[in-house]
C-alpha cells in the first residue's frame, strides 16, 4: 500500500479508498491510480468493506461526521495494536502518548507566545505617555523598579526615576500625544486583521430549500459572507468548531501571527478590551498546528477537536496565571464535547502553560497570581446583603450589554461607510474612547493596571492615588471618577465589542465591575473596599459570559484569595440570574448569531423545543427539494452519469454544502450519498466516462464499472415524520449527526432528509 499525503483539516479529512478491482475498467489507469493513492490511508482501506461508508473531505462550513470519525479512529487504533514485535509494542506505546505529548507541547508554545504578547503590549502601551530612556524597548515598570521579565534585576529607581522620559509636562500636550498614539495604535492593529479576510460559504443554510431563483445553474440561493479570521476574541467560532462545524483556515499560523501583533497594538490603544480572548484562540492555533504533526490528530476531525479543547484550556492559564480556572473555562464554557481523557490532557496542557509562563515571568514579579491581594480581614452575614446587591448590578450590566451590543452590531454597523472600511469604525472608536478616558486618571492605565489598583488594600499603602484619594473620606470628586469610570466602561465596551480587531470582553467587565465595587465600597466601611472591587469584577463578568464554576476559580487564582469563594458564589450565581431574565443568551452567543456561524448548543436547544410541541415533519424539506435530492435507483443499481450530473448541479446551486443525495428503490431508503463525495466520484474518478455512462451505486461492483458505491452511506440513521421534535434534538446533539433521513409511520417509506444547519436553522427562528 502506497504511504499517502496526510490530510489537513482545510484540505479535509478524506477518508481513503482502495484498490481493488472495481477500477480496473478506468480508462486511464494510472491517473486514477494516482488520484486514489493521493486520498487514501490505510484505516480507510478497511472502511471501503463496511457499510458506513467512505468520507470525502468535509466542505467548508460543513459538520464533521462524528459517528463516522470514532469508526474510523477505531480502524486505525487495531491496525497499530495488530502489529508484532518491538516495533509494534513502540508505535502502541507512541500511539497511547500522542495526546499527553501533544498536550504539553501545546502549553509550552503557546505560553511562549504569551510571553511575547505580554512584553510587547506592556511596552507600547506606555508609549503613549513616554519611553525609557536607558532602553526604548522597556516598559515604565521595568524601567523604574527592580521588575524585568526573564528573572533579570536592577537597582529599584523608585516611582520619580529620571530614566523615564515624559513626553510633555503640559497636560493638553500630553492629552494630544496620549490620543495620538492611540489612534496610530488602532490603525497598525485594524489594518493588520484587514489581512485575514476570508470569503466562505453563507451560514444561513435553508434558505436554498425556498429560493424561488434556483431556476438555472448561475442561480444561487444562498450568497457567501466574508470574515476577518483575526478580529475580535475568536471563541464564538472556536465553539463553533468544536460542535463539529469547520470554519477554513480559521486555525493557521499565518492567523495566529496576525491575531498576536494585532492584539498587541489593540490593548496598547487603551480600547476596552483585553487580550484574554485572544489569547484563548491564539492556544487554539498552538493546539491545531501541533495536532497537524501527529496522525492520531491530523486524519481525524472528532479527535483533532478533543486536542483543541485541551489547547483552549491554556488560553485563558496565560491570560490569568489559572491553570485550573483554564481547564473549567473550556469545559464549562466552550466544549460542547469533553469526555473525562480531554479533562486529563487540558489539565497537562494547562499546567505545562502556567509553568513555562511563570520561569519566563513576563510581570517581573516571579509570581503567576497577577492581582495578589492580602486583605487580612473576613466577612460578615450582614455583607452577603451587599455582595447580593453586587450580583444584581453585575447581572443588569450583562443584560443591558448583551441586548446594546447586539443592536449596535445590527444598526450602527450595517451603515456603508462602516461596513466597507472597518479600519475607520476602529478610528472612530479609539478616538472616543482616548477623549474620554484620559481625563480620569483611573481610567487612563491599561485595563489590567485599572484593575491592580481598584483592588489595592489601603492599609498601610498610601502611596497608592486610590487611597492617597480615599484617605480624604468621602471625596466628591474622587466618587464621581468612579462613577465614571463605571458608565465610561459600560458605554465604551458596547462599541467596542465586535470592531475589527483582536479583542476580548474579560477585562472590560473585569474593569466595570472593579468600578462599581469600589464606589459601592465607599459607603461600607466595616472592610476593605478593595473586596467589593474584587467580588463587583465577578459579578459583571458573570452577567456579560454567564460562566459560573470556572470564573469563581478565576477570580480566586487571580487575586489568591480563597477566603472569598462564598461571597464570589453569591454573586456570580445573582448575577447570572438577574442576566439570564434580561437576556437568554451570553454575549458570546450573540455573537454567533450576528457573525452567522451555525452552532448547535444542545441545552438551548431542548428548552426552545421544549415549548413548541412540534414534530420532526416540520423540518421535511419541500417536495420539490426532495425531487432534486432522490435517486430511485432501478433493480441493476445503476443510474446514468448525466442524471447524477444534473443532481449536483442542483445540489452546488442550493448552496448548503451539507447536502446529499437518498437512495431508494420502491420508496424503502438504500442509502445516502454526501455532495462532496458525488463531486469528487463525478469530476475527478469519473472524468474519463463519458455522460451517458452508467454509474453503480448499489450492489457488488463488476469489471468494467464505474462504482461509487463505497461512498454510499448504507446505514444511514433514520427517524420517525411523527416523532417528536426532542428527538431529533438529542439525535444532532449528542450523536453529533451530518443528517437524518426521515421516514413514514407504518409504511418506512423514504419521506425527507434534515441536515444538521437546517435544524439549526430553525432554532434561530425561534429564538426571535
Amino acid at each position: 500500500m502506497p504511504d499517502v499525503e496526510q490530510a489537513t483539516e482545510r484540505s479535509h479529512l478524506l477518508p481513503r479508498l482502495v484498490h481493488d478491482r472495481r477500477f480496473s475498467a478506468v480508462q486511464n489507469e494510472a491517473d486514477t491510480d494516482s488520484i486514489l493513492s493521493t486520498h487514501v490511508s490505510k484505516e480507510e482501506q478497511l472502511l471501503a468493506a463496511t457499510s458506513v461508508g467512505e468520507r470525502l473531505p468535509y466542505n467548508d462550513y460543513t459538520t464533521i461526521d462524528w459517528l463516522h470519525d470514532l469508526v474510523k479512529d477505531s480502524f486505525r487504533s487495531r491496525i497499530i495494536h495488530a502489529q508484532p514485535g518491538i516495533r509494534g509494542s513502540l508505535g502502541s506505546a507512541f500511539e497511547s502518548g500522542q495526546g499527553w505529548i501533544a498536550a504539553a507541547l501545546i502549553g509550552i508554545l503557546t505560553a511562549c507566545v504569551a510571553f511575547c504578547v505580554d512584553v510587547a503590549e506592556a511596552t507600547v502601551s506606555d508609549w503613549k505617555l513616554g519611553y525609557c530612556t536607558t532602553n526604548v524597548f522597556s516598559n515604565r515598570e521595568s524601567c523604574c523598579t527592580d521588575r524585568h521579565p526573564l528573572g533579570a534585576t536592577k537597582a529599584n529607581l523608585g516611582e520619580g526615576c529620571s530614566a523615564w522620559h515624559t513626553w510633555t509636562d503640559n497636560y493638553w500636550r500630553a492629552f494630544a500625544v496620549f490620543v495620538g498614539f492611540a489612534l496610530v495604535f488602532g490603525v497598525i492593529s485594524s489594518s493588520f486583521t484587514m489581512l485575514t479576510k476570508s470569503t466562505l460559504p453563507s451560514a444561513a443554510p435553508g434558505h436554498g430549500d425556498k429560493s424561488p431563483r434556483l431556476t438555472n445553474a448561475g442561480d444561487q440561493g444562498v450568497v457567501g459572507k466574508s470574515m476577518y479570521l483575526a478580529a475580535g476574541s475568536g471563541i464564538p467560532e472556536i465553539k463553533t468548531i468544536l460542535s463539529g462545524f469547520v470554519i477554513p483556515h480559521f486555525l493557521d499560523l499565518k492567523v495566529l501571527l496576525i491575531k498576536a501583533i494585532g492584539a498587541v497594538f489593540a490593548v496598547a490603544t487603551g480600547m476596552c478590551l483585553g487580550k484574554e480572548g485572544p489569547f484563548v484562540h491564539i492556544a487554539t492555533c498552538v493546539a491545531y498546528l501541533v495536532g497537524m504533526l501527529f496522525p492520531k490528530y491530523n486524519e481525524n476531525g472528532r479527535k483533532m477537536r478533543e486536542l483543541l479543547s485541551a489547547g483552549c484550556s491554556a488560553g485563558l492559564s496565560v491570560a490569568f496565571g489559572a491553570p485550573i480556572g483554564g481547564v473549567l473555562f473550556s469545559m464549562e464554557e466552550i466544549s460542547t464535547y469533553f469526555p473525562r481523557k480531554v479533562l486529563w490532557r487540558a489539565f497537562l496542557c494547562s499546567l505545562f502553560a502556567a509553568m513555562v509562563l511563570k520561569a519566563l515571568d513576563p510581570t517581573g514579579t516571579g509570581k503567576l497570581v497577577l492581582f495578589e491581594t492580602n486583605y487580612g480581614t473576613s466577612y460578615s452575614p450582614i455583607h452577603y446583603l451587599v455582595f447580593i446587591l453586587l450580583g444584581i448590578a453585575g447581572g443588569l450590566f450583562g443584560g443591558v450589554f448583551c441586548k446594546a451590543n447586539f443592536w449596535w452590531s445590527k444598526t450602527f454597523r450595517k451603515y456603508a461607510i462602516i461596513s466597507r472600511y472597518p479600519v475607520f469604525e476602529v478610528f472612530l472608536v479609539v478616538l472616543a474612547t482616548g477623549l474620554l478616558q484620559y481625563p480620569n486618571p483611573m481610567t487612563r492605565e491599561p485595563g489590567d493596571v485599572i484593575i491592580k489598583n481598584l483592588l489595592v488594600d489601603c492599609r498601610g499603602r498610601s502611596e497608592a492615588w486610590v487611597c492617597q484619594q480615599e484617605a480624604k473620606g468621602t471625596d466628591p470628586k474622587y466618587i464621581g471618577w468612579l462613577v465614571h469610570g463605571t458608565l465610561v466602561k459600560l458605554i465604551l465596551t458596547i462599541i467596542t465589542f465586535g470592531c475589527k480587531v483582536p479583542s476580548g470582553i474579560i477585562i472590560p467587565a473585569l474593569d466595570a465591575g472593579a468600578f462599581f465595587g469600589r464606589l459601592v465600597g465607599q459607603w461600607i466601611t466595616t472592610i476593605s473596599p478593595g473586596i467589593f472591587a474584587m467580588v463587583g469584577a465577578a459579578a459583571f463578568l458573570a452577567g456579560v459570559s454567564r460562566m459560573t464554576i470556572s470564573l469563581c476559580v478565576i477570580m480566586f487564582e487571580l487575586t489568591g484569595e480563597l477566603e472569598y469563594i462564598v461571597p464570589h458564589m453569591i454573586a456570580i450565581l445573582v448575577a447570572k440570574w438577574v442576566a439570564d431574565a434580561l437576556e437568554k443568551e451570553s454575549v458570546y452567543d450573540l455573537a454567533q448569531a450576528v457573525l452567522g456561524h451555525p452552532f448547535l448548543d444542545a441545552d438551548h436547544a431542548m428548552k426552545l423545543v421544549q415549548g413548541q410541541q412540534e414534530l420532526v415533519q416540520r423540518l421535511i424539506p419541500p417536495k420539490k427539494t426532495m425531487q432534486d435530492i432522490t435517486v430511485d435507483v432501478p433493480k441493476d443499481n445503476k443510474i446514468s452519469k448525466r442524471t447524477l450530473e444534473d443532481k449536483l448541479v442542483k445540489l452546488q446551486e442550493r448552496g448548503l454544502m451539507d447536502a446529499g443525495l437518498v437512495l431508494v428503490q420502491d420508496g424503502m431508503l438504500q442509502g445516502y450519498l454526501a455532495e462532496g463525495e458525488l463531486d469528487f466520484g463525478l469530476n475527478s474518478l469519473g472524468m474519463q466516462w463519458e455522460s451517458t455512462s452508467r454509474i453503480r451505486l448499489l450492489g457488488e461492483a463488476e469489471e468494467g464499472d464505474l462504482d461509487l458505491s463505497m461512498f454510499v452511506d448504507r446505514t444511514p440513521l433514520t427517524i420517525c415524520a411523527q416523532a417528536p421534535m426532542e428527538y431529533l434534538v438529542e439525535m444532532f446533539g449528542k450523536l453529533g449527526l451530518r443528517y437524518v433521513c426521515v421516514v413514514e409511520e407504518g409504511s418506512g417509506r423514504l419521506v425527507g432528509v434534515i441536515i444538521k444547519k437546517r435544524l439549526v436553522v430553525w432554532l434561530e427562528s425561534l429564538k426571535h
